[in-house]
């Protein structure tokens, strides 16, 4: 077996006479960047699928994040013309109810007739029926401006399933007769209470009313949130857990990065024979030695940690709705 004229030196030995120095096959900072846009990769999907919920998705961050007011701090807000999104809860009240076949005070009813096409559920027929509304708090009340509520209706459903052949001439005579279809009725009653999200401005009547605004939807919501989360992902847990896995992990990741770039890599020793200490260690009473570590590096990373905690969460808040000026409660 040939014998390598020039033998590389192990780490930690003193090289050779006449040795060439090894050269490391890895450069520490590489690891620490593809940490971190393995982090930004795995966010960037987590994004991907939350955004694959469509209108439900903003519908749900809303819900989450928006500002909650009185409805008198939103009256009052409406008459300051101060044009901030928030959220009031209350009953819903109404003069002008009209009833359903179960004889319910209702004052927006939503019918929807739906085929199944390519696995998704598209809208063939949309109808529906509204009256003037208030939520109420008290003495207190807020106008909401029903015929502006689109994708922000949050309740449970109530559905009929079958085939397009079964509805008739509600059908365009394009849609094949043989593909799934239902028909699906969401309805508010005025026996029950909601929150409303929206911006709250003065009606050319001269009423504070609660209407969409500042580019976000006027929501009415008769759930609690995380049933309306359950309504809003139609009943699934897998993507909203693969999101939340896909965040976890992407701050794992970056947090990781962070680290293996500010703390010190490997470090080879002078000499391979130990050095020896004359004396006792002057850094605890004569015991041994003490704590012996990099402080400075240490409390770097601590430090970047700190940052990159307060980078993402101001994204996700960033995300999940944006900035908001709504008052603050005492």
């Amino acid at each position: 077996m040939p014998v390598d004229p020039c033998p590389r030196s192990l780490p930690g030995l003193p090289a050779a006479p006449g040795s060439r120095p090894v050269e490391r096959a890895i450069i520490p900072p590489v690891d620490a960047l593809l940490s971190i846009l393995a982090g930004a990769v795995a966010f960037g999907a987590a994004v991907a699928v939350l955004r694959s919920f469509g209108p439900r998705y903003r519908v749900g961050r809303l819900l989450t994040v928006a500002p909650q007011v009185t409805v008198a701090e939103a009256v009052a807000l409406a008459h300051a013309s101060r044009a901030t999104y928030v959220r009031v809860s209350g009953r819903i009240d109404s003069e002008a109810e009209f009833e359903d076949a179960d004889h319910r005070p209702l004052v927006l009813r939503r019918t929807r007739v739906q085929a199944r096409r390519d696995g998704r559920w598209s809208d063939i027929e949309i109808a529906q029926e509204a009256v003037p509304f208030e939520i109420r708090e008290g003495l207190d009340g807020i106008a909401i401006d029903g015929a502006s509520i689109a994708e922000g209706l949050v309740v449970v459903p109530r559905e009929s399933v079958g085939i397009v052949g079964d509805l008739g001439d509600r059908i365009p005579p394009d849609v094949p007769d043989d593909l799934p279809a239902r028909v699906v009725v969401e309805q508010l009653s005025s026996v029950e209470h909601a929150v409303a999200l929206g911006v709250p401005v003065i009606d050319p009547a001269g009423q504070p009313r609660l209407g969409p605004g500042l580019r976000r939807p006027l929501i009415v919501s008769t759930l609690e949130p995380a049933e309306a989360m359950r309504i809003l992902a139609e009943g699934s847990t897998r993507r909203p857990r693969l999101a939340a896995g896909l965040l976890v992990a992407a701050a794992f990741l970056v947090i990781l990065g962070i680290i293996l770039l500010v703390v010190p890599g490997d470090a080879l020793a002078a000499s391979p024979t130990p050095t020896a200490v004359v004396g006792a260690d002057t850094r605890s009473a004569g015991e041994g030695p003490g704590f012996v570590g990099a402080i400075g590096p240490a409390i770097l990373a601590v430090a970047g940690i700190a940052v990159l905690a307060i980078v993402l969460t101001l994204a996700f808040v960033r995300l999940t709705g944006g900035p908001r000026d709504g008052p603050r409660r005492p």
